[in-house]
């Protein structure tokens, strides 16, 4: 039944399940095969294709594109319940889509919760409040979303493992005390990024891992800041465009007149 009503959910940034088996103990989600794998891979410290700043806005506003369709455009509303860089996947075109509903639950009403024994989602994104309250609902997907936002931009995984393992929440408050922006962003973008953008970036995404749920933004919200970003990067880009052009023009060799 949870598969069947998965097949029916379309939207361009939920990668497609286009089939399921469900026989004895034999239990599979067939999707769609998207060629350049997973987020997570793309972000690794091994992998020497680099996302751009621009790439990691316009990823960020294709996943909360994605969730905020299963929040506010199914009825009854869908819970991912398991959101993670491992799985927002991307298209030949680098194009976003949040993939595996395995862990996915409708709910009859919007505001309704599922409470849960047994733990959702996957240490270092799992809501806080699931501990106390054992409640699963969108707010629960909304922190998941905060979280691999901080990983778009600071690049480190949600976990950093050494003598002792760090959230990587722990690890960014004493930078954004200090008001460090350029320690923040991930250093493999050699400074590559609006400062105005990058911090209304941040901003978004620690509204996002708030510890009360109720204080957390909805994801309506969330895409429209997030879009807010990326136009003001695009505009960025474009303005310093021009200007260059302007200076490279300026310096055209003229003709003499005979």
């Amino acid at each position: 039944m949870q598969a069947q009503l998965l097949m029916i959910v379309h939207h361009k940034n939920l990668v497609s399940l286009v089939g399921y088996c469900d026989e004895d103990d034999n239990k599979a989600l067939v999707y769609e095969y998207m060629a350049n794998g997973n987020l997570r891979q793309h972000l690794s410290d091994g992998n020497q294709n680099i996302l751009s700043w621009i790439e990691r806005l316009q990823i960020s506003v294709d996943a909360a594109h994605g969730l905020e369709y299963l929040h506010n455009g199914c009825r009854p509303p869908i819970v991912h319940r398991d959101l993670k860089t491992s799985n927002i996947l991307l298209t030949e075109n680098m194009q976003a889509k949040i993939a595996d509903f395995g862990l996915s639950r409708a709910f009859s009403t919007e505001f309704a919760s599922h409470i849960s024994t047994c733990p959702a989602g996957t240490p270092g994104y799992l809501d806080p409040e699931f501990h106390s309250s054992g409640v699963i609902n969108k707010k629960s997907d909304v922190y998941s979303f905060g979280i691999v936002l901080l990983e778009l931009v600071c690049g480190q995984p949600v976990i950093t493992r050494g003598e002792e393992c760090i959230h990587i929440i722990e690890w960014i408050n004493p930078l954004i005390e200090r008001g460090d922006i350029r320690r923040i962003i991930d250093p493999r973008l050699q400074g590559e990024f609006n400062i105005n953008a990058a911090w209304k970036v941040v901003e978004i995404a620690m509204s996002c891992v708030l510890p009360i749920g109720i204080k957390r933004p909805d994801m309506s919200r969330v895409l429209s800041e997030l879009k807010e970003c990326l136009d003001l990067e695009m505009g960025s880009k474009e303005t310093q465009t021009t200007e260059n052009q302007i200076f490279a023009n300026s310096f055209e060799i003229t003709p003499l007149a005979r």
